[in-house]
């Protein structure tokens, strides 16, 4: 009889145990949070969606007359996953005076309708759009940015970068009555546009950058060394001054935008890796515009956005070229998870491990602050337990993997239950927002509702 009652329990061991090859769930196999402990890897996608301060924007070259429109902005996200506005404010009235409050406010209700729609916007001022380049003096610019402080402050959330602006025709600093004309810049004039730099980095917020329209700007103002990654993030001019090109691949020099490319294309692409890099193409100039060059220079220089309104001729060329669909997916920063491991159970008051590894296979980093935070949900009260994890998604750069690896300590009066895991990457100043959250690029991740990323895994809590 024992022999009997041995093989019995011998045969319901072999029945019950688990497959050898439990521990690996393939997510695209899984419907809704898989149960158990060990490693998922997760299935990558190529669908074009939004995420924020990245890609293709539109452009607003008259931002302080035509008042965006709620509908079109949010199209722009709905059916061309077109994230980013661009805001060229123009102060031509008031050259010679203060800017009237009636301009403040079209200012604050451009920023307004902009975040009603779930966008942001590069933000840039300008006094003229003429080659006399009749802008306005130093003192008058000075006293401008004070007026501009308390907006740029109570609208920084969906500001993703400023443009430096405010010298020259369009804000560009070359065509100047009182910064130094054509190229022609003395001592002075240098000191002089520094003084507005420095102002405007004051005015704005110490979480936003500022771009200025050439490298030789920046190297003139704030020294010829890159940015090193140990400065990157320090608040301080040199690590909150990036750079824009406004005539991207439309010569041998971009017209302009470089002196010495034997220089400043290493400063560049050093710089970039920690500052926002964009702007705009100017005219189509083969091969040099075509779809090789300009796909190499977007990574090297770690390109976040780009005008998709101009110029048409260089747009169109990239699509009938057959590289336009990746330079939608790669321009600015494309995070998507390879591995999590995770436990199976874990008790209240008690530690609860997780090992992500994400991979950034776009051009460049986000340059804002972002969170990164665990999230656990009751699957039967949807009860929510949010982690901040100790790390800084502006690190993961492009073509590199970052691990999460991390114990997280859960509440001590946190009720038994199955809880989904999922991870946020959340706009600290828009957290309640899911529209300004980070989508990872996998498959069956994502939640629109919530803005959370489902990993794909539950744990049960006892």
């Amino acid at each position: 009889m024992s022999r009997l009652l041995a093989a019995l329990v011998l045969l319901c061991a072999i029945l019950l145990a688990p497959p050898a090859h439990a521990a690996t769930t393939s997510p695209s196999a899984t419907n809704g949070p898989g149960r158990g402990g060990g490693t998922v890897t997760y299935t990558q996608t190529n669908a074009t969606f939004p995420n924020p301060e990245r890609g293709f924007y539109h452009h607003n070259g008259d931002c302080d007359k035509d008042a965006f429109s709620l509908a079109t902005l949010q199209g722009f996200r709905a059916s061309q996953n077109i994230s980013l506005v661009m805001c060229v404010f123009y102060l031509a009235e008031f050259k010679t005076s203060a800017i009237s409050q009636a301009a403040l406010t079209r200012f604050q209700n451009q920023l307004t309708t902009v975040r009603a729609a779930g966008l942001k916007a590069i933000v840039r001022f300008a006094y003229t759009e003429s080659t006399t380049g009749d802008d306005a003096t130093k003192t008058r610019v000075l006293a401008h940015l004070d007026q501009l402080a308390p907006y740029l402050k109570a609208n920084s959330d969906v500001i993703e970068v400023v443009q430096a602006g405010l010298i020259g025709a369009w804000g560009e600093w070359y065509y100047t009555q009182n910064f130094g004309n054509e190229g022609t810049v003395t001592a002075a004039d240098w000191a002089n546009r520094k003084a507005v730099t420095d102002k405007l980095l004051s005015v704005l917020p110490s979480s936003r950058m500022i771009q200025v329209r050439t490298p030789k700007i920046k190297r003139t103002m704030y020294g010829t060394t890159a940015l090193t990654p140990a400065q990157a993030y320090n608040s301080s001019a040199q690590a909150r001054v990036g750079h824009h090109n406004d005539c991207f691949l439309a010569s041998p020099d971009d017209y302009g935008t470089y002196e010495n490319t034997a220089v400043e294309y290493p400063y560049l692409q050093a710089e970039t890796a920690y500052l926002p890099m964009g702007g705009e193409t100017c005219g189509a100039n083969p091969p040099r515009s075509s779809c090789p060059t300009a796909m190499s220079e977007m990574s090297l220089f770690h390109w976040s956005y780009l005008n998709t309104d101009y110029h048409p001729d260089v747009i169109n060329g990239w699509n009938t070229g057959g590289c336009l669909p990746e330079i939608t997916r790669r321009l600015g920063y494309r995070f998507a998870l390879r591995t999590g491991t995770y436990p199976s159970t874990a008790t209240h008051g008690g530690a609860l491990p997780v090992r992500l590894t994400i991979r950034n296979d776009g051009w460049a980093a986000p340059f804002n602050p972002r969170g990164v935070a665990l999230v656990l949900r009751n699957t039967a009260t949807s009860a929510v337990y949010r982690f901040p994890l100790n790390a800084d998604p502006r690190l993961w750069l492009a073509g590199a993997t970052a691990t999460i690896d991390q114990s997280v300590t859960l509440p001590a009066g946190m009720p038994a239950g199955t809880y989904a895991l999922l991870l946020d990457l959340p706009d600290p100043q828009l957290s309640s927002r899911p529209e300004y959250s980070i989508r990872l690029a996998n498959d069956g991740v994502w939640e629109a509702a919530t803005g959370y990323n489902n990993l794909l895994r539950s744990v049960t809590v006892n």
